[in-house]
């Protein structure tokens, strides 16, 4: 598998497609210059709130994958794609089981951190708040720690192949992403309440487990 670090905007990465042409599966490390809220596929700008996103002098897009929005910021949270061409031994047609092996990545990188973890097998799960925000609701292949969310998988298929995009965190603070949405005042402490304990963070060792799973994936276990 191989390693490509990319740099660059958040909207020009989510801009990338799969390539027709690619030889084998590609890991895209990626360190964005400056913070964002990334919109599920399902959703559109509307669902930012332009005063705040624009106080917080945070951009707003739009990914391909997944329905949730996220909160991205480069010094707080780890982000990186792998892309899968249709012939590569990870591709499964089957959309659940596809990120099973993904997810089973990141549980042997948490491992090296000490920190023992569960892989969620269900399918996407319907929550309240799910639709909204990603880390409030668990969808195949994704990662627990304390039966708190602790890294989010998505993914968009095509022709091409499949691109899983991942992201964890060094902690968890649900209104990183409620500030930054078109809410009620109500709604949002509503969210804010019931999104407390759903998910979790790895503390100051976001560093430490980015190494550990790239290592993982480009060993290519």
């Amino acid at each position: 598998m191989q390693l490509r670090h990319v740099t660059g905007s958040i909207a020009d990465f989510h801009a990338r497609v799969i390539p027709d042409d690619l030889a084998e599966a590609e890991v895209w490390s990626f360190r964005p210059s400056g913070s964002a809220l990334v919109l599920g596929s399902a959703q559109d700008h509307t669902t930012a709130s332009a005063a705040a996103t624009a106080a917080a002098g945070v951009d707003v897009v739009r990914r391909r994958s997944g329905g949730g929005a996220v909160h991205v910021d480069p010094a707080r949270s780890v982000w990186l794609d792998v892309v899968v061409p249709r012939h590569d031994e990870h591709w499964s047609d089957d959309v659940r089981e596809s990120t099973y092996w993904l997810g089973e990545a990141w549980q042997r990188a948490l491992a090296t951190l000490g920190i023992a973890s569960e892989l969620y097998r269900g399918g996407l799960e319907q929550t309240p708040w799910g639709r909204l925000v990603c880390f409030a609701a668990l969808g195949p292949g994704e990662v627990l720690v304390d039966g708190r969310k602790l890294v989010g998988i998505s993914q968009r298929r095509t022709r091409a192949g499949a691109r899983f995009q991942c992201i964890a965190y060094d902690r968890w603070d649900p209104y990183d992403v409620l500030d930054l949405l078109d809410l009620t005042a109500a709604d949002r402490a509503a969210a804010g309440a019931d999104l407390a304990d759903r998910a979790a963070g790895v503390g100051d060792r976001l560093d430490e487990l980015r190494a550990a799973v790239l290592d993982d994936l480009v060993a290519d276990r």
